[in-house]
């Protein structure tokens, strides 16, 4: 018996897909969840086999719930959106479903899950995709972290500064600090390029926190922020600040 959940804000979403699936003798629909934030805990606690994933929800989507599971189950994303439907869709993920799906889509999509099931490492594919869409990203306008049992949502304008910390990335807030698991290129990237600097191969500061910049020793400065922490600053990021803050 493969053991699966819903995850999909709309509730009449949620009806159709269990009424569909509640036809197969092999499938049991054993958790349905309407927002990311519930959807994790049920993965955590139920682990299910299969998840019927929808990608767009408001506060958690499904590409952000991907990122903060430990072990993330076969995937089966639903959308409503044909912009997701990628060519990393076809080649990687399970499947997706394009909302409306009928009933025989469905059966072939079940169908790739449940061959993928039985292979090892399924879920090897539904990272290439969280990677694709990653690299596909132009910016982003929120960062979701996990403290403990619980998940924050951290806004970019919270934002202080970043520090790397080995495969991790640490940002500051005014309520405190988190540690994301990406890569300082993936911020620098795609933080809006005017409001954040990479200042050191360690430190992204955002622009209007910067109190002041001292002069450390010959050729080598220090950024004083508004807390009154400072960060060093390498050549290229004096060079970077000089330009952006225009002294």
């Amino acid at each position: 018996m493969i053991r699966s959940i819903i995850i999909d804000d709309e509730p009449l979403a949620r009806s159709l897909l269990r009424g569909y699936v509640n036809d197969y003798d092999d499938i049991e629909v054993v958790g349905e969840y309407g927002n990311g934030f519930d959807g994790i805990k049920g993965i955590t606690e139920l682990k299910p086999d299969l998840v019927f994933l929808d990608i767009q929800m408001p506060k958690l989507n499904g590409f952000e719930m991907l990122e903060l599971l430990d072990e993330i189950p076969q995937i089966i994303f639903v959308t409503a959106y044909d912009r997701y439907a990628l060519k990393a869709f076809e080649n990687n993920a399970a499947d997706y479903l394009l909302k409306p799906f009928s009933r025989d889509r469905l059966d072939d999509a079940l169908r790739k899950a449940k061959r993928l099931l039985q292979a090892p490492a399924n879920n090897i594919s539904v990272k290439d995709l969280l990677a694709e869409h990653q690299s596909k990203i132009e910016s982003i306008d929120r960062i979701a972290v996990k403290t403990g049992t619980k998940i924050k949502i951290i806004y970019i304008d919270d934002i202080q500064y970043l520090e790397s910390q080995d495969d991790y990335v640490m940002i500051y807030t005014g309520d405190g600090k988190y540690l994301k698991q990406k890569t300082m290129k993936f911020f620098e990237a795609n933080l809006p390029e005017q409001e954040f600097i990479r200042v050191h191969r360690s430190y992204i500061v955002r622009t209007d926190f910067v109190e002041q910049i001292e002069l450390y020793e010959k050729d080598s400065y220090l950024i004083k922020l508004k807390n009154e922490q400072t960060v060093p600053v390498s050549k290229s990021g004096y060079n970077r600040l000089r330009e952006t803050l225009n002294f």
